[in-house]
């Protein structure tokens, strides 16, 4: 089979790459001549964990490519994917569908001059209800009926592990009223039946809403148990067993149960605000998804109170070390990052603060200039009044301890997001900061005016 994949940031690369790896000849085309150069030499423009490597060998096999000419990628496929973007639009938090409209208006034309004779268009982009039909009808101002069938396939990749969530998905979604386009996707996911691979079709606006249904479940979750954090600080309970108490019931898993900073990253806030803005617009508000909007934003922010109070009340001329600042590990993926929200405030409030990130760096010194960015964690830390532990890369899970508390001016430490564990940093001598666990005794000689907190 061919295929063209319109659109190559993280969704359409990583889905041509790994379609590429089913066998399936891969032709990703998109508009930025530089970034298509840079594929064509095996260079990534994103962080994934192995993609550089299916990339490169997929390339070498002759059945991946990246062109910039639209024609030439659609041209025999038997498939065309859209997946470009659709952010936030500006004003009133609807997503903005003028890229998925715009690739369907040339790729309607394109398919006019072509000589396949049926093509299947499917909107892999995260799209809110009814963008598929209205795909159709822009298609349909330049091929007849019989030329295409359209349909929905939205992806559920996870940031840091994409290409295992493409290859072993729990489920396959393919939203379509054609039996053509049904063969057609059927056969291009057939690699997965020998998993034993879900695959539900449904009409295109239930695909549609499930792939938003999903995110806005899972940004519930989370913001559920960060507000069950709290109360577990205030009563002296702790979050991490009540997770697991209650993740082990079935009906409500142990996934997504992590308390934190709050969510972020290109997915969760977009989506959940596209989902409010299409339901307002149904006449049928969602006053749960508003009301976990609202609630995740106001933490991002509070994390700085926390931080402050942890402290002593004041951070104007400490220095911080700040350790991870994409939204989670495995990217540098800065998008809505909790670090966004908080760390400039720190710096208003008058501290100096030096940052580490393993992959995250070059994004966040666009975004948060006034950082100071170090070379490794404990560069960052060397001098510190705190150290602030922001996001949970597999490098910060095992830092020597003995050589934190040597570096530190002071030995605060204050976990965002519960890496370690509160005995292990009292037997090390640090006065440690978690989220949602009680208090603790703390053999650490505490700095003035700090007081510990959970």
């Amino acid at each position: 089979m061919r295929i063209a994949m319109i659109g190559t940031g993280y969704v359409g690369l990583v889905s041509g790459a790994c379609f590429s790896e089913f066998g399936v000849n891969v032709t990703c085309v998109d508009k930025e001549a530089d970034k298509i150069e840079r594929l064509s030499r095996g260079e990534m423009p994103i962080y994934e964990p192995g993609l550089d490597q299916l990339v490169a060998s997929n390339t070498a096999a002759g059945r991946l490519s990246f062109t910039t000419n639209l024609r030439s990628a659609v041209a025999g496929a038997d498939a065309v994917f859209i997946a470009v973007g659709t952010p936030s639009r500006r004003g009133d938090g609807h997503a903005d569908l003028s890229y998925v409209y715009a690739a369907a208006a040339e790729l309607g034309e394109a398919l006019r001059e072509s000589t396949n004779e049926r093509t299947v268009v499917i909107t892999k982009s995260t799209v809110p209800v009814g963008t598929g039909r209205r795909v159709g009808g822009i298609l349909k101002k330049a091929l007849p009926p019989n030329r295409f069938d359209v349909a929905s396939n939205p992806e559920f990749l996870r940031e840091g592990s994409a290409i295992s969530d493409f290859m072993r998905p729990d489920r396959v979604v393919i939203g379509t009223d054609s039996e053509h386009a049904r063969t057609v996707l059927s056969a291009l996911y057939r690699p997965l039946y020998l998993l034993e691979t879900p695959i539900v079709f449904t009409a295109i606006e239930t695909a549609e809403l499930i792939k938003y249904a999903a995110n806005a479940f899972l940004a519930t979750k989370i913001t559920f148990i960060n507000e069950m954090a709290d109360l577990c600080e205030a009563v002296g309970a702790d979050v991490q067993d009540v997770a697991r108490g209650i993740g082990l019931d079935g009906r409500i898993g142990r996934k997504f149960l992590h308390a934190g900073p709050g969510f972020g990253g290109s997915c969760f806030p977009k989506d959940c605000q596209a989902l409010v803005r299409t339901a307002e617009q149904a006449e049928a508000p969602l006053a749960i998804i508003d009301t976990v909007l609202r609630v995740n934003e106001t933490r991002k922010r509070r994390m700085a109170d926390r931080i402050i109070a942890a402290c002593g009340g004041s951070v104007d001329g400490l220095r911080l070390a700040a350790l991870g600042l994409t939204f989670k590990p495995n990217t540098d993926d800065m998008r809505d990052s909790p670090s966004l929200a908080f760390l400039p405030a720190l710096r208003e409030a008058g501290a100096t603060i030096r940052a580490f990130d393993p992959e995250g760096m070059a994004e966040a010194k666009k975004l948060m200039p006034d950082l100071d960015y170090c070379g490794d964690p404990y560069e960052a830390m060397e001098g510190a009044d705190a150290l602030i532990l922001v996001t949970e890369w597999n490098a910060f899970r095992g830092l020597d301890l003995g050589r934190v508390k040597r570096l530190m001016r002071r030995p605060v430490i204050i976990d965002l997001r519960n890496i370690y564990n509160p005995e292990e940093m009292i037997a090390a001598g640090l006065l440690y900061h978690s989220i949602g666990r009680p208090g603790r005794p703390t053999s650490a000689k505490k700095p003035a005016g700090l007081r510990a907190i959970g």
